[in-house]
This record gives structure tokens, C-alpha cells and sequence, in this order.
């Protein structure tokens, strides 16, 4: 049970400058900043192996300005032109000051990892997700979340940062304004107290407290759930009873294309690409290239709560290259078929339906007409035969509320003013997507990860 307790009450078994709750992403970065700086740090992870949404997430980082940018002909991307995308996404909902700060942090991020870590980029240019208006998103070779988490464990060993796992934070404890340390249950039942003299949150959401999803995001109450069963809101709870000012806990990742059954993410880039998703009468029903994250609660409203994507041997070539694609392939999840009639009756739909989606796509493809949702289909080939398609559902992918900080990652009380020594970023800070699904942008959670994570480190490290 999360709680925050009296300092009082703690007896320390040990003390570091700097406690970390959380080896995802966020804390392994804030992990390497703060030694790098000469503190001495610990990372407490509360499962065996640091898995957690870094893990399940595409691994897709956006940042600007940079020299891997540069390498590929991107030359004119600018924080300012990320922290615009971002705005225009939540329609200026999001904090001004929160998303200058991490438009700015994510640039410098990403390079001193590559060049104090070893950490390699490649930028996708392949195609521009819904949203950003330059090539910017970064990932690691192997194009997975997975793969960024072992990257920056590996980085993490070799800077001889301590990783204890299997230490769950049950609690914090506290002297007013002023964080004093953590208490920790082991798995086998001991428990530990940890003093220190900074404390950084990078924790959780809260995507997989039943009872939290219910009150903030009700539309999604009876959703699938694709995320960490460790999202608990631990960091929520903790914030509100230190009176923090808490943000958005209505604003959230979702996605409109998780195939069904099998929970496995089937990248938006097909839609990009020219694919379309219809529903079980063979019928559109939304502009594909809105945006993922709002396209969940689209897809959870059509007729048995699933849609499926169509598209062709183009895209399904393309889509090859994609880890997760290839996974989906693997578990029989991929439709094929050579002919409409044929795709039609292995997915179940009327195929005069079908015949007629598709008869209207092409037409619009050709340039002729306008689209009833607005999406412009110009811009990419026909669809035709050989056909794919996949049926797909929405979900719940992770939260984007959280505690409120300042440009030093602190976090900041319901009145405005900084914790002295407590730091939030990743899942336990409110992000940059405001306050509903429409905001969330391609990446945005990484990108609060990474660069807060990177603040954070160092700003905690500084006392």
C-alpha cells in the first residue's frame, strides 16, 4: 500500500544523495546524468528484471536539431518547431513552460547518450507519424522499446550504477515539504528503509489501477489495458497526499490498432502508408490519420468493439521491417487474400460493403471528390490486390497525467512553489498531451521520459 509516512517512523538501513524510484527509461537516464555528476545514486526497481512501458513502448523518441537529424538532410528542425507540433496536437492545452522545457532537454538528450553511453540513433524517415512536422522521431537500431531499455541498462552497468530489483516502494517518508527516504518491500517479505537526500520519481502511471482509470478516463473503464501491471499510480497517490499539484489525469496514450486477440501493436505506420481501418460492416468510420491515440476510442465505439486494417503488398512489405509486424505475421494474426470477394470472406464482411469502401478510396486516392472524414488520399498508390488485413481493437496504453514540475524536473506543490528535493519525470509527471486522448502526440511519451529523466538527474545531483 502506497503511503506517505512520517519521517519519524523511518530507520535507515542505508543512505544515498540521490534515490531513484524506477528503472525504466526515465530513471536510467536520470541514473547516469546524476553520476555523471558525483552523486551517489540507487535505482530501485520494484520487479526482477527492469522491464515496465519503456519495454512495451515502439522505442520512438522525437527530437529536434539534431546532428543524426542533420545526417539524413534534416536541417531546419528546431525545439521551437517540436514545442509548436506538440501545442497544436492538445490545441494549447498543454503547459507552455513544461513543453519548452522538454522540447529543449531532448536534443542534447539523445547526443550525450550517444556520446558519454554509446547509445546509437537511427532517425525513421520513412514516413512522417500523424502530427510532427519534420523527420524527427529516433529510435535504436533495432527499432524497439525493448531494445532502448537494454541499451541504457548496458550503459547503466558500465557506469557502475547500482540497479537493485525486486525492491518494490511501498512508501515515502517525509518532514513536511522535505522528502526524507523510502521504505521498500522485498519480495520475501523484509522490508528496508533507504535514507536520501533527493528523491526522483520515475515511477509510473496509472494505466493499470482499475479503480484510478475509472474515475479520470470513465471511456475507457471496460478497455483492454496495454501497459505495465506495475502502472499502479503510485506517484499520484504519493503527490496528493504531499499536496502537489497534480495535472491531467484525464489526458492518456491510447491506440487504435492493437491486433485482436493476440495483443500485438500493429504500427500506424500502415495507415500512413495508405491503408485504411473499416469495421465489421465493411464501412469507414473516422479520418485514419488524425492520430493513434484518439483513433482507440473510435475503433472501441464501432460495432464489437473492433475494426480491421486493410491494406496492400506495398504496405505489407513495408510493415516487414517493423519487429512487431513480422511478431503479428508470426502468430497468424495477418490476413492475406487475392482478390476483394476472397479478403471479404476471410474477414467476415459484406462484400458488396467492402467492395464499395474500396471503390470510394480509389476514387478519392485519383484526386476526384473529397473525403467524408477528411483525410487526403492523394498522397499515396492505390490499394490493390494482393490484400491484407488484420482485425484490431483500441486500448489503454499508458496515462499522461502526473505531478506538475518546473523546468529543473522539481516538483511543485498545488500552490506553485518546488518541493526542495523531489523530481518527477516519465509516467509520474504530467506530460505534454493535455488533457484528452486528442492530445497526445506521437512519442510524447518518451519524450518526457528521456528529457526530464536527463534534467532531472542533474538537477538532483546539484542539491
Amino acid at each position: 500500500m502506497s503511503a506517505v509516512l512520517p519521517a519519524s517512523a523511518m530507520r535507515a538501513d542505508a543512505e544515498v544523495d540521490v534515490a531513484i524510484i524506477g528503472a525504466g527509461a526515465c530513471g536510467l537516464v536520470a541514473a547516469l546524468r546524476a553520476v555523471e555528476a558525483g552523486a551517489d545514486v540507487l535505482v530501485l526497481e520494484r520487479d526482477t528484471k527492469p522491464t515496465g512501458s519503456t519495454s512495451m513502448s515502439s522505442g520512438f523518441i522525437p527530437a529536434p536539431a539534431t546532428r543524426f537529424q542533420r545526417a539524413i538532410g534534416v536541417e531546419d528542425d528546431t525545439p521551437e518547431r517540436l514545442a509548436a507540433d506538440i501545442q497544436a496536437k492538445t490545441k494549447n492545452r498543454s503547459d507552455a513552460g513544461l513543453v519548452a522545457t522538454v522540447s529543449e532537454a531532448i536534443g542534447p538528450a539523445l547526443e550525450w547518450l550517444a556520446d558519454s553511453h554509446g547509445l546509437e540513433w537511427i532517425v525513421l524517415d520513412d514516413f512522417l507519424y500523424p502530427g510532427h512536422s519534420r523527420h524527427r522521431m529516433h529510435a535504436v537500431p533495432e527499432k524497439t522499446g525493448a531494445a532502448l531499455l537494454q541499451r541504457l541498462a548496458t550503459a547503466a552497468d558500465a557506469a557502475g550504477v547500482p540497479v537493485a530489483t525486486g525492491a518494490h516502494v511501498t512508501g515515502l517518508f517525509a518532514d513536511g515539504e522535505i522528502v526524507r527516504g523510502v521504505r521498500i518491500a522485498r519480495n520475501d517479505g523484509a522490508e528496508e528503509h533507504l535514507a536520501c537526500t533527493a528523491l526522483i520519481l520515475a515511477c509510473n502511471g496509472y494505466g493499470g489501477n482499475a479503480g484510478l482509470v475509472a474515475r479520470h478516463i470513465p471511456e475507457l473503464e471496460d478497455a483492454q489495458y496495454y501497459g505495465h501491471a506495475g502502472n499502479q499510480g503510485d506517484a499520484v497517490l504519493w503527490g496528493e497526499a504531499l499536496g502537489a499539484d497534480i495535472r491531467d489525469l484525464s489526458g492518456y496514450q491510447g491506440h487504435g490498432s492493437l491486433a485482436h486477440p493476440h495483443q500485438i501493436l500493429i504500427s500506424w505506420a500502415l495507415m500512413m502508408e495508405g491503408g485504411i481501418q473499416v469495421n465489421v460492416d465493411g464501412r469507414r468510420f473516422s479520418n485514419e490519420h488524425s492520430g493513434y491515440s484518439e483513433q482507440a476510442v473510435k475503433v472501441l465505439d464501432q460495432p464489437d468493439r473492433v475494426a480491421w486494417n486493410l491494406y496492400d503488398q506495398r504496405i505489407h512489405d513495408f510493415a516487414r521491417s517493423f519487429p512487431d509486424y513480422r511478431d503479428a505475421m508470426q502468430a497468424g494474426a495477418i490476413r492475406q487474400a487475392d482478390s476483394l470477394d476472397d479478403l471479404a470472406r476471410a474477414i467476415g464482411v459484406d462484400p458488396r460493403a467492402l467492395s464499395d469502401t474500396l471503390r470510394m478510396v480509389a476514387t478519392l486516392q485519383s484526386g476526384e471528390g473529397s473525403d467524408a472524414f477528411g483525410r487526403d488520399f492523394t498522397t499515396r498508390p492505390a490499394l490493390k490486390a494482393p490484400l491484407y488485413a488484420v482485425k484490431v481493437t483500441g486500448a489503454l496504453f499508458h496515462t499522461q497525467g502526473g505531478l506538475m514540475v518546473d523546468g529543473e524536473a522539481r516538483v511543485l506543490s498545488a500552490e506553485g512553489k518546488p518541493f526542495p528535493n523531489l523530481f518527477a519525470g516519465g509516467g509520474a509527471a504530467c506530460g505534454v498531451s493535455g488533457p484528452d486522448v486528442s492530445g497526445y502526440l506521437s512519442g510524447n511519451g518518451l519524450l518526457t521520459a528521456i528529457a526530464l529523466g536527463y534534467v532531472a538527474g542533474r538537477s538532483s545531483a546539484a542539491g
